[in-house]
């Protein structure tokens, strides 16, 4: 019995988080969610019974799934095991969960002598040289980006990487219709 009220203050103290950090009052979380205000207010501080009818709409304007409500920490939830994936000149590493908004990856590139094919797609790109340089094509313009140094980009002006004079590694950063162009080539 214990566990339960462990995992449903775990809950309680989640939506509480959320709630804040998203800058929602309670009146604005009632308006997106069609509770009152009050209702949420018991819910957070454990005056209300946590049931599907006002953790679903809570949920959902929060932008979160129920199961992440709920899931009790542990190691895993923390550490990221990266196993490398390879395609054509590059190998990439997940370094964020399949789940989240963001998705951040490591991606050693290897010198070609064929130019990359540029792709557009919604969105906004990020990437640190964490080892060699790299060749940012930006349609018709090249920009180099050495070690230490980091770009950021629309994602909707035609773009690639290269590496130049060597294998290159980067740390990328990008939403979800990112992934799709970047993991998936």
């Amino acid at each position: 019995m214990s566990s339960t009220i462990d995992v449903e203050t775990l809950a309680r103290t989640r939506l509480r988080s959320l709630r804040s950090t998203l800058g929602y009052s309670l009146e604005e979380l009632a308006e997106r969610t069609h509770l009152s205000p009050s209702t949420i207010s018991r819910i957070e501080t454990g005056k209300r019974t946590l049931g599907l009818d006002v953790l679903v709409p809570l949920a959902q304007a929060l932008g979160v799934s129920l199961d992440a409500l709920f899931e009790t920490p542990g190691d895993e939830d923390v550490v990221i095991r990266p196993s490398p994936h390879s395609s054509g000149g590059h190998t990439t590493w997940p370094l964020s969960r399949p789940d989240g908004r963001t998705v951040a990856i490591k991606m050693r590139l290897e010198p070609t002598a064929a130019a990359p094919t540029q792709r557009v797609h919604p969105g906004h790109d990020w990437f640190v040289v964490i080892e060699g340089r790299v060749h940012l094509h930006l349609g018709e313009r090249q920009v180099e980006v050495g070690t230490g140094e980091a770009a950021e980009f629309s994602t909707m002006t035609p773009h690639a990487i290269s590496a130049i004079g060597g294998p290159a590694e980067v740390v990328m950063i990008f939403d979800r219709e990112g992934q799709r162009a970047h993991v998936h080539q």
